[in-house]
């Protein structure tokens, strides 16, 4: 069995480095989501665009995915993690300037720049899988997603240093977020991945996004990751108004919220072991039952131990599912391939969290007189994708192994 102690050099350095940037620099955003509806209600005419802010930072994500995977795949990845470093700064300065100017359209603005940093950091998985070989390459990735879980405390602590740091509030804790990506600079100069064999016009430079997207591995891949992404999203997101809605304080909210991130990010110090000994397929399919345990529980009762056991097996889900799905596409497409197809299929993930955030209000909101029929609805949105993605999963599982190459 691999170890992170035992892997090579520059495979066990990249990880650490990783692994630093996940907790690090990935703090800013469970800073941002935290108060990023807080301060768009303080500036949106309409109390109705309060979580717009929130929507742009996915949307930023989703456009800037495959632009920043072919750049990464020309000038290698410390370039393209700088690329992200600078989005990340100046959409922290210009959502700065917006509240400080009370300017709704300049915070939007920022929010938007920020996704540039978002899409950088989902591609710290893909980077830790670049130099790792065998078994620790899907260890690797688990590793790094490991990190999350020190984001998930030090981000919010961070927040409840700087948000009334300052006369405007929140303010100070944008500020924050520039130091942050600043201390991006130092880390990423020990990354050590070399950049990707220049393109030879006069010979094969790998499959188009077509034909990438029609490998049966590939795309049952981006299916299970988007599924798995976008269904954490949704049931996340309206957590906090069921919760509220249903009876309890926005301190029991907060509290079930913690425990969902812990979920999400505690599994990932084993996920890796158990895909190098199981498969990545088995490790997906389970992800997406415990999603769907995870749906039923929410739709028992809205008692304080459902919310509770509903959003720890989401977070268990979803770490699961997604890092399953970022371990098989991993070993489904060449060197020279690599931009493209993890380009294809972020934009094409955070496509689905995107209208996943916006959904998520709507079928809460919208789909009933109370908060219960809200909480209802939203759950049950979750039945035809998890279909949708257990379905592909097994017509996958039922190819000859010589086409599929399982």
């Amino acid at each position: 069995m691999v170890s992170l102690s035992t892997a090579q050099p520059p495979a066990r350095r990249n990880v650490a480095v990783l692994v630093m940037a996940q907790a690090i620099l990935g703090a800013q955003m469970p800073m941002i989501f935290t108060i990023g509806g807080l301060a768009g209600q303080s500036l949106a005419p309409n109390a109705c665009l309060a979580t717009l802010p929130i929507s742009m930072i996915v949307l930023g994500s989703m456009l800037s995915a495959t632009p920043l995977a072919a750049f990464m795949q020309r000038f290698g990845r410390r370039a393209g993690f700088y690329l992200g470093l600078t989005g990340g700064a100046v959409g922290a300065g210009i959502g700065a300037l917006g509240l400080y100017l009370g300017s709704f359209t300049l915070f939007l603005t920022g929010s938007f720049l920020t996704g540039v940093y978002l899409s950088a950091q989902g591609f710290y998985r893909f980077a830790a899988a670049d130099t790792a070989t065998g078994d620790f390459q899907p260890k690797a990735i688990s590793y790094v997603m490991a990190g999350g879980l020190a984001a998930a405390v030090i981000g919010p602590q961070l927040v409840k240093v700087t948000a009334e740091a300052m006369v405007i509030p929140f303010l100070g804790t944008y500020l924050a977020v520039i130091g942050l990506n600043g201390l991006g600079l130092v880390l990423f100069a020990f990354l050590d991945i070399p950049r990707p064999p220049a393109r030879d016009p006069a010979h094969h430079q790998g499959r188009s996004r077509g034909e990438l997207l029609r490998e049966p591995t590939i795309a049952v891949a981006i299916i299970c990751a988007m599924v798995s992404y976008a269904l954490m999203n949704l049931v996340m997101t309206s957590t906090p108004l069921a919760v509220v809605g249903c009876g309890f304080d926005t301190g029991t909210a907060a509290d079930i919220v913690t425990a969902h991130v812990l979920a999400m990010y505690v599994p990932s110090f084993f996920t890796g072991h158990l895909i190098a000994r199981f498969g990545d397929r088995l490790i997906v399919a389970t992800g997406l039952g415990i999603l769907a345990l995870a749906g039923g529980v929410a739709l028992m009762g809205v008692e304080l131990e459902h919310f509770f056991v509903a959003l720890v097996l989401l977070g268990v889900g979803w770490n699961f599912g997604f890092i399953g799905a970022t371990a098989m596409l991993a070993r489904a497409h060449s060197p020279e391939e690599r931009g493209l197809v993890q380009g294809v299929n972020d934009m094409i993930v955070f496509g689905g969290v995107t209208i996943a955030s916006l959904a998520s209000g709507g079928l809460m909101n919208c789909s009933g007189g109370t908060a219960i029929q809200g909480w209802t609805a939203v759950n049950l949105a979750m039945v035809p994708f998890l279909v949708l993605a257990g379905a592909a999963l097994i017509w996958l599982a039922l190819r000859p192994r010589d086409i599929s190459q399982a």
